[in-house]
């Protein structure tokens, strides 16, 4: 910090900074022939040491460049992968849409099927019932003739064993159609 401001106090005292022209007192020379020396001299040390950082470089880029071409190629691959597995992708697709429909068709024909036995089921045993309630209805309406013709036959006849045979005769005419 003393130094510091000794610069300013020195510069105080001759009035501001002036520029000096004269080139001996400067040392311009000697940093000149410095500088020409060190770029003679160290011509080959600096050349040498800048080709090796050039093939260094160069070699640097080169293998960046290899890199670029092998992430290239497989990006490349990667993509038709991809397309490939795409057209899997789609194929699987295809067939389990088409498999669903043969399920569905599938279990469409076995509802059908098993609709159409019930509806044959059903069918019988109304019919079964249909014969059932006729033969009932049958046999109903033959009692009542039955019964009906014992009447007339009494109120026609006055004697019971007169009627009796007539009934008796009747029964024995029709054994087989009343059943």
């Amino acid at each position: 910090m003393e130094n510091f401001n000794q610069i300013f106090t020195l510069i105080a005292e001759n009035k501001g900074i002036s520029l000096n022209s004269d080139i001996l007192e400067t040392g311009v020379i000697n940093i000149a022939l410095l500088v020409g020396i060190l770029v003679y001299t160290g011509k080959d040390f600096l050349g040498s040491l800048l080709e090796e950082r050039k093939t260094i470089i160069v070699k640097s880029v080169q293998d960046a460049e290899d890199r670029l071409n092998e992430a290239q190629n497989r990006l490349s691959e990667a993509k038709k992968q991809l397309n490939q597995a795409s057209v899997v992708i789609s194929e699987i697709k295809n067939e389990t849409i088409a498999t669903k429909r043969a399920l569905l068709q599938s279990d469409a024909f076995e509802a059908k099927k098993d609709l159409k036995t019930r509806f044959e089921r059903a069918l019988a045993s109304f019919r079964s019932k249909e014969r059932q309630i006729f033969l009932e209805i049958k046999q109903q309406i033959i009692v009542l003739a039955l019964k009906q013709t014992v009447i007339r036959s009494k109120a026609f006849f006055a004697s019971d064993k007169a009627s009796s045979e007539l009934i008796t005769t009747t029964i024995n005419s029709l054994k087989g159609d009343l059943l």
